[in-house]
């Protein structure tokens, strides 16, 4: 446990006030004194900050962000969206990376809870990050969720609309004549790739096309994942003439992996994702996607947890959606392969 103004105080055989005083560098206190009470704070390793001095009042003008995967391009427009939101009202932002990991998440939860936030914007790693997330609801604390919903847990959301964005990426592919689609996506309990994987059935439905189940490729979201499954891809008797990566970092592991296998997309086989890496579609505008507005709903998600912690939200929890905006591009081609 980090050392308070009181343990400073005890140990120095002084008051509280005089600590903060010392802390705070105003006169009324001894040389002799205030000597003792640095050593002690030395001793101690006290760090005094803007949390300390905002203990009383229970504002530190802080506000937290949880993102699963700082790696991804994706999530940069988030942290700059909600960071110029919170800068704008006079906030500063912690920012932590979960690594899609349940049990870093929780920690670091604690960590910004621990240090005063206000409150908290999380991208959160999956379903399972309930346990964690229902006892903030349950205690009121300010909490929005931004890209993934959590079943059970009824606070503020910013999402997108990923099974109708995910329906109109397929309903193209079948346009220009795919059939046999693979679906590389994320775990079950992630709200993203299950939503986006119901948008994948909905247009093989409309379209009177059979669903395949062993097309559904469950990985990692990210390169290696992306890599592997499309080994798994390859090593298929009735090979798909098209692949939906769940997002940017997994299209990249395909492409290496079909690349490495003598495979030319979109000649041999197409290609299509979620996200826009903006500054690489300037240089090389190549993959067909679904772009999401990160950083509008970046700010969106952080106005709507300083309206929370201002108290100026009501008590029903606040749900916005947004489209996403298909571009297409070379990579899903004209023609099946």
């Amino acid at each position: 446990m980090a050392a308070t103004v009181r343990d400073v105080a005890r140990k120095a055989g002084v008051s509280a006030m005089t600590v903060s005083r010392v802390i705070n560098n105003h006169p009324g206190v001894s040389s002799e004194t205030r000597q003792k009470i640095e050593a002690v704070i030395g001793e101690l390793n006290y760090a005094p900050s803007k949390v300390a001095s905002g203990l009383i009042s229970a504002k530190t003008q802080l506000i937290g962000l949880i993102i699963p995967d700082a790696a991804n391009p994706f999530f940069a427009p988030i942290v700059r969206g909600a960071e110029t939101a919170a800068r704008k009202a006079g906030y500063r932002m912690l920012v932590c990376n979960s690594e899609s990991d349940l049990r870093l998440e929780r920690d670091y939860v604690a960590d910004l809870v621990s240090h005063r936030v206000e409150g908290l914007l999380i991208a959160p790693v999956g379903d399972r990050s309930d346990a964690h997330l229902g006892k903030l609801v349950e205690g009121s604390f300010p909490l929005v969720l931004i890209d993934r919903h959590v079943p059970g847990i009824d606070c503020d959301s910013v999402t997108l609309d990923n099974a109708n964005a995910a329906k109109r990426l397929v309903d193209h592919l079948i346009a220009v004549g795919h059939r046999r689609i693979a679906f590389v996506t994320d775990a079950d309990d992630v709200s993203t790739g299950r939503e986006r994987l119901a948008g994948v059935k909905q247009a093989l439905a409309g379209a009177g096309v059979p669903f395949a189940e062993d097309l559904v490729l469950h990985t990692t979201a990210d390169q290696i994942g992306g890599y592997r499954s499309a080994q798994q891809i390859l090593s298929m008797r009735d090979r798909p003439t098209a692949v939906f990566a769940v997002n940017n970092m997994t299209a990249v592991g395909v492409m290496q992996a079909l690349r490495e296998s003598g495979l030319i997309v979109p000649d041999d086989i197409s290609l299509v994702c979620f996200d826009d890496v903006q500054h690489l579609a300037v240089i090389s505008p190549f993959l067909t996607v679904i772009d999401q507005p990160a950083e509008i709903m970046a700010g969106v998600a952080a106005q709507l947890l300083l309206e929370r912690i201002a108290g100026n939200a009501g008590k029903l929890s606040r749900k916005i959606t947004f489209p996403g905006k298909l571009i297409v591009r070379q990579s899903c081609g004209t023609k099946v392969p």
